[in-house]
């Protein structure tokens, strides 16, 4: 599930919400802390080219005792350990973070162990992206059935739709499980050692998991991911007021359902939910529902994902007070005002889903024993995701990845990461451009979405004093979406004039999280709007949105000129 890069916010951040043992996780979601302005979309300063450097420290080394009998070492080879280490790399979390790392560690000659306290695959797989889309594809065709308009014009006729509750359960439950084996097995193949129990650091190159083990490494990776946000007020039982991780059990279809927060998480969900046949009641804290997007993409997804369904909204409220239905009352809501805290409402619904973001998953971690002091919970990095003290220095060979850093909280961006870790760690510097790694609300339609919003361009632009230009194209145009009957969508494009740099690109309709990608790409590799003009898109589909998109930018640099060799054919 991918993170919402704006959320409701109802409380301060507690160390409460974080559960006493050291399970990893992997998140999606950007981690909120307290009502603040959340424009720059779960980007952090480190993204937008304003982040501060910590000291470098020497690095030390020491000889470690023997290693320890109850290791389970797999029977793969995956490198030779230094002599006075275990391991060259260990990781602490099975996410899709430390997976990633793993992998490539491994491919690197890495002799390397991924230490698990709970199973392979942490949130993403188990409790997040991976059952939420197995959600999704079933309301996805569900709207679709339930669409008499649309199969009308497509000359269709279909009987009333239905569904099996624990048939769609199953479903998304199957699909975690065969994915989680898919990555067990994919490390067990390579030789990575999966050591389980709950992880404590307890100095430099040193870590215990379990009850008594402990094992040394010449680098050690922090990936321990994220949990659902609870603020305060807010009492969860699991049954009629529930987290993301009770709401992909899909245990129940309520009647009225209220969800807090309308950043991913609470839109996807609100998707599934009536298209099952819920009526969903949206709070928000903000001013505005979807605070995270670019505005413009934002208003057309409300006259789309939410005006026309069974879906109402208060906005700049925060929910004070949650109590569960019990002995045959309802789920009672307490709202008041965001900004003067004045009671405003009391709603009664049958159930409440908490989708507030995600709460770093670092307490019990042991930070204290490498002098770290988390900010907000979460673990202090540099651009390179070396680990920072409470003195601002360096610690040596400790690295954070993922939601446990709160750089951008995405599976993806976690995993992307690691790598770059696993690059400076074999000796070759690399510093990850999070403005490159996009990002996706899986709707439907979907929305996706690269870079910068237009007022965090515009606030940029302003600061480095360069001009701001925008480019659209609408989905009604493209031959492919209305062969699909899904003329529905925008693709926009912010742009430097000047030189064609690409700052952002946002898409709203079909497929769009597949779409960003040529965006995406374009920004990581630096290529300019002039240069990515020529290229040829198949036709008709709809990768020629952002053909046009492109096309229809007025940059004033000329294009690079390269000269190909002929090939004929």
């Amino acid at each position: 599930m991918q993170s919402s890069f704006a959320l409701s916010l109802s409380s301060h951040l507690t160390s409460t919400t974080i559960p006493p043992s050291n399970l990893p996780f992997d998140s999606l979601l950007l981690a909120p802390s307290k009502p603040v302005n959340l424009r720059f979309c779960g980007l952090r300063r480190e993204a937008l080219r304003l982040s501060s450097s910590a000291k470098s420290q020497s690095t030390t080394s020491f000889r470690a005792p023997a290693r320890s009998s109850k290791i389970l070492a797999s029977l793969g080879d995956n490198g030779s350990a230094p002599k006075s280490f275990d391991y060259d790399l260990i990781i602490i979390g099975a996410g899709v973070g430390g997976h990633g790392a793993a992998l490539h560690a491994v491919e690197k000659g890495l002799k390397t162990a991924i230490i698990e306290g709970d199973v392979v695959g942490g949130t993403c797989v188990n409790r997040g992206c991976v059952p939420s889309k197995a959600l999704l594809a079933v309301s996805g065709r569900m709207r679709e059935l339930q669409s008499e308009h649309h199969l009308k014009a497509l000359g269709l006729q279909v009987s009333a739709a239905g569904y099996d509750r624990q048939g769609v359960a199953d479903h998304a439950n199957n699909l975690a499980s065969k994915i989680r084996n898919n990555l067990t097995n994919s490390m067990k193949a390579l030789g990575v050692d999966i050591l389980t129990g709950t992880a404590t650091i307890l100095g430099p190159q040193k870590v215990k998991y379990g009850k008594d083990n402990m094992v040394t490494a010449k680098d050690i990776i922090i990936a321990t991911g994220s949990v659902p946000f609870v603020p305060k007020g807010i009492e969860v039982d699991g049954k009629t007021v529930i987290t993301s991780d009770h709401a992909l059990k899909l245990e129940c279809v309520p009647d009225w359902i209220a969800i807090v927060g309308s950043g991913y998480i609470g839109l996807e969900f609100s998707d599934v939910y009536t298209a099952l046949g819920s009526e969903v009641t949206f709070i928000e804290a903000l001013d505005q529902l979807m605070p995270g997007f670019d505005p413009e993409i934002g208003k057309l997804a409300q006259r789309v994902l939410i005006n026309p369904r069974k879906i109402d909204y208060h906005t700049g409220v925060f929910a004070s007070k949650i109590t569960p239905a019990k002995d045959g009352k309802p789920v009672t809501i307490e709202l008041i005002d965001a900004k003067t805290k004045e009671h405003k409402d009391t709603l009664e619904v049958d159930a409440a889903l908490i989708a507030t973001g995600r709460a770093p998953f670092t307490n019990g971690l042991g930070l204290e024993n490498i002098n770290v002091v988390t900010q907000r919970g979460f673990v202090p990095v540099d651009e390179r995701m070396r680990v920072i003290d409470a003195d601002g220095n360096l610690v040596p060979h400790f690295y954070c990845i993922g939601d446990a850093n709160g750089k951008m909280m995405l599976a993806h961006a976690a995993s992307a990461q690691g790598i770059s870790v696993v690059e400076q760690v074999t000796g070759r510097d690399h510093v990850l451009n999070h403005l490159s790694i996009p990002a996706a609300c899986f709707t439907h339609p979907e929305i996706s979405m690269v870079g910068l919003t237009e007022p965090q361009a515009r606030e940029k632009a302003e600061v480095e004093g360069f001009e701001v230009s925008i480019a659209k194209t609408s989905f009604k145009a493209n031959t492919k979406a209305l062969a699909e009957n899904e003329g529905e969508g925008l693709a926009k494009l912010i742009y430097r004039p000047d030189n064609g740099e690409i700052l952002g690109v946002h898409i709203f309709g079909l497929h769009a999280a597949d779409l960003i990608h040529e965006a995406s790409n374009a920004i990581a590799l630096g290529t300019r709007i002039q240069d990515i003009k020529y290229a040829v898109h198949a036709h008709p589909t709809l990768s020629e949105v952002l053909d046009e998109l492109f096309k229809s930018a007025k940059v004033e640099a000329p294009s690079s000129s390269r000269v190909t060799e002929t090939v004929v054919v």
